[in-house]
């Protein structure tokens, strides 16, 4: 049933405005009015455009009412809704769904998941040394927590359809796969047998989870063909036309006083005396040593004075 026209309650836009104004950051954000709807008996809203940025379609809403009989418009609420052609902000999402890999950075830290469906309870020791030795040292399962079967599913999904899978387009292009390559680590239990880790250094998944049917250009056991080097030397150039003067310096002949003398490190040393054939020296005494010149510059004084003292003795004078 259609709400009965109210005269008093439809009149009480000034009421309304000044409401709007008030609640509004700025007097200017409301705009023209847009009329009056009928909610029910004695409640009429007034709604005005708002103008501020970002609210385009979205319209301040005030609604009066008024008790029976009574004369008098009273303000029951005000509040910006949105009209059909609102820009709305996007529903919202809790958090575990809209976080995306990446989102973490350094110093965040998420909130615990108690119901996790990727995580099962983890190994409790039994008392018994041979089932705990197998289960905490071997199976590694001494933790609150491990990985539930949907949470081995979906990491073996997501990694062998992400870009370290068999469809990527270096796996596309190689050559042989990571199966065959001595740089995979394999992986423990059951994703051991899908994936391994990559310890190549001059690979783009060096350290990263990869398919073993994954595949790169750094394959241990792969090679390229040798092709010719794309920047050939090129032939020498000979011009023989060109003549080339070399001025060389003539011998010094012997006996020219212009010539310079020879270097000492090239003048042969004299050859030592042979020894007398028929004198053969003894075992233990030394060679005699190569006779020394005589000086030409044999002083006469010296002679002279010798002979006249010989002289003198010989006469006994």
């Amino acid at each position: 049933m259609a709400a009965v026209k109210d005269a008093v309650l439809e009149r009480a836009v000034d009421l309304a405005r000044e409401v709007a104004v008030e609640i509004a950051q700025e007097p200017e954000h409301v705009g023209e009015y847009l009329g009056a709807v009928r909610e029910a008996e004695r409640l009429v809203s007034h709604r005005f455009v708002c103008t501020a940025r970002g609210y385009r379609g979205w319209a301040w809403t005030v609604t009066v009412a008024r008790v029976p009989r009574g004369r008098t418009a009273t303000v029951c609420e005000a509040e910006l809704l949105p009209g059909e052609d609102a820009v709305l902000a996007r529903t919202w999402v809790p958090w575990s769904e809209r976080l995306r890999p990446g989102d973490i950075g350094p110093g965040d830290v998420l909130p615990f998941r108690p119901d996790d469906p990727r995580l099962e309870p983890g190994f409790t020791p039994t008392g018994d040394p041979e089932v705990d030795e197998v289960a905490i040292d071997e199976l590694a399962l001494a933790r609150v927590r491990v990985l539930s079967p949907q949470g081995r599913a979906e990491a073996a999904e997501r990694w062998y359809r992400g870009s370290r899978g068999p469809t990527a387009p270096g796996a596309v292009a190689s050559s042989a796969a990571c199966t065959t390559c001595g740089f995979l680590v394999p992986l423990q239990g059951s994703l051991g047998t899908l994936f391994g880790v990559c310890a190549n250094e001059w690979s783009p998944d060096d350290g990263k989870v990869v398919s073993l049917d994954h595949g790169c250009g750094a394959h241990s056991e792969t090679d390229v063909e040798a092709v010719p080097t794309d920047w050939p030397a090129p032939d020498p150039l000979i011009d023989e036309n060109a003549l080339v003067v070399v001025e060389r310096e003539e011998p010094a002949t012997q006996g020219d006083p212009a010539a310079e003398p020879a270097p000492a490190a090239e003048v042969e040393p004299a050859a030592p005396a042979e020894p007398v054939a028929d004198m053969e020296p003894a075992a233990d005494v030394e060679p005699v040593a190569d006779a020394e010149p005589v000086a030409d510059t044999e002083p006469t004084t010296d002679a002279s004075a010798s002979d006249t003292d010989a002289e003198r003795t010989s006469d006994g004078s």
